[in-house]
């Protein structure tokens, strides 16, 4: 009871009122799968849930936001205005338009950004983010006066930086979210009525709110390493991902890691050409791969 009206006060958008919407909501089978559509409900939503039958077993099973194909259909079945979907333990968020088409990560993180700048709410004017964030979102938020601060893979590395640097936003564009003025953690609820509030201030649909800037085209491929070899120390490895960055300055991106919990490296690039972006990232793999 207390975790609802918490929710609910958080939602300060057209008097706290969600009448006339209908949305789906997708709990996972897991920890929410009773308040969030209890909270959509008594703010005056017309509700449609789904994965709210846990029996200790389903959580996440062919549901929420590992499995958003169920919502999504459902999104175009009921006609509904909006889908949520939430993971198992409820701080991740995947956003389906009313055409049930799924929201990229990056776009959600680019709409709170820039709802909290309009509001006067966003700290140093600044969203944090990891490495793996779309250079579009960047862009994007340069354009509206806000600055991207990345940081490591991993929603802990943000909450460490907004912790450390007096931020309030933050989130990685595969669902977790921080708002800092509502909670120390991610929480897929309130950042879905945060969403809300946002399409009910721009008076305009889902699909609209998200269409704020192009994603430039992203691939990542993964290596196999084997032992405890180090392509990191090979020089022509180092040589080649050196003039590959120097290539894309002010058209793309790279980023060469080590992952930090399996054998494995990480090659990601973007940039505005889709074929430059494939050829590159395959010249670094091949490279990686004969040092291996």
């Amino acid at each position: 009871g207390r975790y609802v009206e918490h929710a609910k006060a958080t939602y300060q958008f057209n008097g706290r009122s969600l009448k006339g919407l209908k949305i789906v909501i997708d709990c996972a089978n897991g920890a929410a799968y009773k308040v969030a559509p209890q909270v959509l409900f008594e703010l005056g939503a017309e509700v449609i849930p789904i994965g709210v039958a846990p029996d200790g077993y389903n959580i996440n099973n062919a549901c929420g936001s590992t499995s958003p194909a169920v919502a999504a259909q459902t999104v175009i079945d009921q006609n509904a205005d909006l889908g949520i979907c939430l993971d198992g333990d409820a701080d991740r968020l995947l956003i389906i338009d009313e055409k049930g088409h799924l929201a990229h990560g990056d776009h959600i993180l680019g709409v709170f950004a820039k709802e909290l700048k309009f509001n006067k709410q966003l700290k140093k004017d600044t969203l944090v983010t990891t490495s793996m964030s779309n250079l579009g979102l960047e862009i994007f938020l340069s354009s509206q006066g806000i600055d991207l601060v990345r940081t490591d893979v991993g929603d802990r590395y943000v909450v460490e930086k907004m912790l450390s640097d007096g931020f309030n936003l933050g989130g990685e564009q595969s669902g977790h979210i921080i708002m800092s003025n509502f909670s120390t953690t991610g929480d897929g609820l309130v950042a879905a009525l945060q969403f809300i509030a946002a399409m009910q201030r721009n008076q305009c649909n889902a699909s609209k709110l998200l269409n704020l800037y192009d994603l430039y085209p992203q691939l990542l491929k993964n290596i196999s390493i084997k032992g405890k070899i180090d392509p990191f120390e090979n020089q022509h490895v180092i040589k080649l991902i050196k003039a590959k960055e120097d290539l894309f300055k002010g058209k793309g991106r790279l980023l060469v890691r080590k992952s930090g919990t399996e054998p494995l490296i990480r090659v990601m690039g973007e940039h505005e050409d889709q074929n430059i972006l494939q050829d590159t990232v395959d010249e670094i793999v091949n490279e990686i791969k004969r040092t291996n």
